[in-house]
């Protein structure tokens, strides 16, 4: 079994139907160039998942994969915890294109994007981005710095949304920030000093949504380029900061009412 400390390491073994749903989802994209190579199979499961395990083996014949049947243990050991309930895969790393004038000319003209600035935790990462999928953004903004180096945890955290986003790497926050804004994005960071309340700003689309980690937060030269800053305001007094997924999730869904 993976020790805690191997999370963050290069991880391109997805667990679970979910995550592996979502991989071959984007199959034949054009942003996603990730490939199944071989999925792990537990005996166990088989047993009671014929039909799954038909489907999977059309699959293997579309896409050129293999299946390999194995003891439930063999998938223990390899994984993170024993959630993978029976099933795993191999994949090749994904490719993260640098973020460029040319590919953001390409991006949605009246879009919605969002960067995580400082988020170093992969399942923090993902649960955001799972809401943030939800939530209708376009595009994932990624510092050089990010979570996709433990993919698979980032995958099953996300229930297979980080697969489903077009991602593209930022030089750094100024960069993107400039860039994005030539193409006629708002820019709104969430912090508090100089902020207003998330319910009075005005956040219709196209925009830029940058959002800080607990710990490091949102630098202060991104900080400095802020079209506006805005606050998530509590229903009583609490001193503590919401998750950066939390934080991002409510952020995202007040973008998606004022736009919907």
């Amino acid at each position: 079994m993976i020790k805690e400390q191997d999370k963050f390491t290069d991880s391109n073994l997805l667990e679970g139907m979910v995550s592996i749903r979502a991989v071959l989802e984007m199959q034949g994209s054009l942003y996603n160039d990730r490939r199944i190579t071989e999925i792990l199979y537990a005996d166990e499961r088989a047993a009671s998942h014929g039909k799954e395990l038909a489907w999977l083996s059309h699959r293997a014949q579309e896409f050129g994969f293999t299946i390999t049947r194995c003891p439930m243990e063999t998938l223990d050991t390899m994984t993170i915890g024993s959630s993978h309930g029976g099933v795993a895969a191999r994949t090749t790393q994904r490719t993260l294109p640098a973020l460029t004038k040319e590919i953001v000319s390409s991006l949605p003209k009246n879009g919605f994007f969002v960067m995580l600035e400082g988020i170093e935790d992969p399942y923090n990462f993902g649960y955001a981005m799972r809401s943030l999928y939800a939530a209708c953004v376009d595009a994932m903004i990624l510092p050089k710095r990010n979570c996709m180096t433990a993919a698979g945890v980032v995958c099953r955290a996300s229930a297979g949304a980080s697969e489903r986003f077009p991602m593209y790497v930022a030089e750094d926050g100024v960069a993107a920030v400039s860039m994005l804004r030539a193409h006629g994005c708002k820019i709104v960071c969430a912090d508090i000093d100089n902020s207003v309340s998330v319910y009075d700003a005005d956040l219709t689309r196209p925009l830029f949504l940058i959002v800080g980690g607990e710990k490091r937060g949102i630098s202060r030269s991104v900080l400095a380029m802020a079209d506006a800053v805005v606050r998530l305001d509590y229903g009583r007094e609490f001193d503590a900061a919401l998750s950066a997924a939390s934080a991002s999730s409510i952020l995202a869904f007040e973008v998606y009412r004022q736009n919907r």
